[in-house]
């Protein structure tokens, strides 16, 4: 991915497409604020310092937004706003109605969203630092390769003691010993990022040391964190790719060996627990979460379209002591979102991840990049876990996805292409 395209000599790229060392000051900004940005520490409580600013970094840094006014309006700007005040505010009212909540205790329910506004804070980072392509894709190879690198060091010398069984309700410890084994719980958005430009180059570059680099990021991702869900999306991203990048002949092969893989692959270990209905995976709790969501919001039109809200952590009780049983909305995945903010409000979320899609094709008729492509296979990846994560746990990492998009696309001039033909540019590995 070096070769410029035939009608763009290299001297005539915008600077974001221009390859060359990596400048230190923008390398070491990008490496530092980027896993705050990614939501990485978002979930670990146990490194308290990092979980407490992570959970404030999506206030500290909007004040970067401000630096936006002053730019022509970018694209996707009105449905990023437009969604997150509706995802905000609707279930805020919703929960006064259904729940006895007062507004301001149940607008903090909805603190989750606030990365969200990642997509404005981020994108004028972007803009104030001025990365390349090439700096970008860096940063987050080398974010993924840390992450990986640290679970391995910490799943060979943690000693057994330290990965609890038992845990107090509601938060789960970074060590984790359950029906899968011991486990490490850690956000896998950069590891997954890499994985997949892996893939891409090893795919196209038939080149054993891209291969070998999707290898031990697949095995980390299976045998170490141990997410049903993060199987499920990076099997489904492999499959997709592999059958849309091979020759017509070649699909009709992966038509017949693809099930058979996959079936072999779900039958080993704890992954065969993951279309299971045993106690050891949850469902049975999944399945009475469901009944009593579906119960709740019964036959209502107006519960269904605009959603119930949620019981705020602030007020002090929870959806467990109002049905007086385990209810997670986060077990129940789309029903969970369409019970908080309706079936408009998952069609929000949706929509989210359909736009970043859309938008991404539109670009790689301009720039074609297999750290964008990356980018790409993330979201796919993110619809196929949903049905098992939802999306509104962690939106910072669409967000900032988006952000990436927007910035190409506006550092790339393509706002105000005169030639309506598309050129590609094809930028340094990084």
């Amino acid at each position: 991915m070096t070769d410029a395209g035939a009608d763009a000599p290299a001297q005539a790229l915008p600077p974001v497409f221009r390859g060359g060392a990596s400048r230190p000051r923008v390398m070491w900004c990008l490496v530092l604020l980027l896993p705050l940005f990614g939501q990485t520490f978002h979930y670990i409580s146990a490194l308290y310092p990092l979980w407490a600013l992570s959970k404030a970094f999506p206030v500290l840094t909007l004040p970067l937004a401000l630096r936006l006014g002053s730019q022509p309006r970018f694209p996707m700007t009105r449905q990023v706003l437009l969604s997150f005040a509706w995802l905000v505010l609707m279930p805020s009212f919703a929960a006064v109605i259904y729940f006895d909540e007062s507004f301001f205790t149940s607008i903090t329910a909805q603190v989750k969203l606030l990365p969200i506004l990642y997509f404005f804070s981020f994108l004028a980072l972007l803009l104030m630092l001025k990365p390349t392509l090439s700096e970008l894709g860096r940063s987050f190879v080398i974010l993924g390769a840390i992450v990986v690198g640290t679970l391995i060091f910490l799943w060979a010398v943690v000693p057994a003691g330290w990965y609890k069984e038992t845990y107090v309700f509601g938060q789960a410890p970074f060590f984790t010993s359950d029906s899968r084994g011991h486990r490490i719980r850690m956000s896998m958005y950069f590891p997954f990022i890499l994985l997949f430009f892996c893939y891409r180059r090893a795919f196209f570059e038939r080149h054993l040391g891209y291969l070998a680099g999707v290898l031990v990021a697949l095995a980390v991702a299976l045998l170490i964190v141990k997410s049903r869900a993060l199987a499920i999306g990076i099997m489904g991203v492999l499959v997709i790719n592999t059958f849309a990048w091979a020759r017509p002949r070649a699909r009709i092969g992966l038509l017949l060996i693809a099930p058979i893989a996959l079936a072999s692959v779900f039958s080993m270990g704890y992954l065969a627990t993951i279309f299971s209905a045993g106690s050891e995976t949850g469902f049975d709790t999944r399945r009475i979460s469901a009944a009593l969501a579906t119960r709740f919001l019964g036959n209502e039109p107006m519960r269904w379209l605009f959603g119930v809200g949620t019981i705020s952590p602030a007020s002090g009780e929870s959806l467990t002591g109002y049905f007086h049983h385990f209810f997670f909305l986060a077990d129940i995945t789309w029903l969970g979102i369409v019970f908080e903010y309706g079936l408009i409000g998952a069609l929000i979320v949706l929509c989210l991840q359909l736009r970043g899609l859309f938008f991404y094709r539109r670009l790689r008729a301009e720039v074609e990049d297999d750290f964008l492509g990356a980018l790409f296979d993330y979201l796919i990846f993110v619809l196929l876990a949903s049905f098992f994560y939802p999306p509104t746990l962690a939106p910072g990492e669409t967000a900032v996805i988006l952000a990436v998009f927007v910035y190409i696309w506006r550092a790339g001039g393509f706002d105000h292409r005169a030639d309506p033909r598309s050129f590609h540019a094809r930028i340094a590995a990084p």
